[in-house]
């Protein structure tokens, strides 16, 4: 688990999910640093992603990837506990 220091809550991306992404939340992504850390590592194992990381709503999007065990397993190195993936 990591230590969320206090930050922004703005999100790590501003974009709205389509409709085409695949949706969870991750519970302890508490502030605007945490998102960041979130996208950054979904993106870094997953190139060609598109992550929006939401702290306020906890919620995470990726678009670009079906894999959710992968993302799942970039967030868990991360620090950060995803939830199951949501549907529609």
């Amino acid at each position: 688990m990591t230590s969320c220091h206090p930050h922004s809550t703005s999100t790590a991306e501003t974009a709205v999910p389509s409709s085409d992404a695949l949706s969870f939340q991750v519970e302890d992504m508490t502030c605007g640093h945490c998102a960041g850390t979130v996208k950054s590592a979904i993106e870094t194992k997953l190139p060609g992603t598109s992550v929006t990381a939401d702290p306020g709503s906890k919620q995470v999007s990726v678009r670009g990837s079906s894999d959710f065990a992968a993302i799942q397993s970039a967030v868990i190195a991360a620090g950060y506990t995803p939830g199951p993936q949501r549907i529609g």
